[in-house]
């Protein structure tokens, strides 16, 4: 499975052409190359699918003036992997520089085995 994980990440890293390609390639190559890390199948889909510069062509298809990083990033999922979707995630943090409270102190037990002979 490794060298499905190689191959793709290898494809990944081809260079492409176009305006619109280059200017959203490097967000939809991290967000790729997430992808095939967290999943064996869509890493060998990568490996024996298509190039990336196919791959960025059709995600800049259509494209107007702008597109949503979520909607480029299922483009570019589905190119490689028909009928496959993507999940996002968002969370607000009111106090990101607040640190975490301390947490108590661990209890440390030693036992002797010779205490249970």
């Amino acid at each position: 499975m490794k060298e499905f994980l190689d191959q793709a990440l290898n494809k990944l890293a081809e260079t492409v052409s176009g305006q619109k390609e280059n200017a959203m390639a490097p967000s939809v190559r991290e967000a790729l190359t997430d992808f095939c890390r967290q999943d064996a199948e869509f890493a060998q889909a990568v490996a024996q699918g298509g190039s990336f510069k196919d791959c960025m062509a059709a995600v800049a298809k259509g494209v107007g003036g702008s597109i949503s990083d979520l909607e480029a990033y299922r483009k570019a999922v589905r190119f490689y992997f028909k009928g496959a979707d993507i999940h996002f995630r968002m969370e607000i943090d009111l106090c990101p520089t607040a640190e975490e409270a301390p947490r108590p102190a661990v209890q440390k037990k030693i036992l002797d085995i010779a205490d249970f002979l």
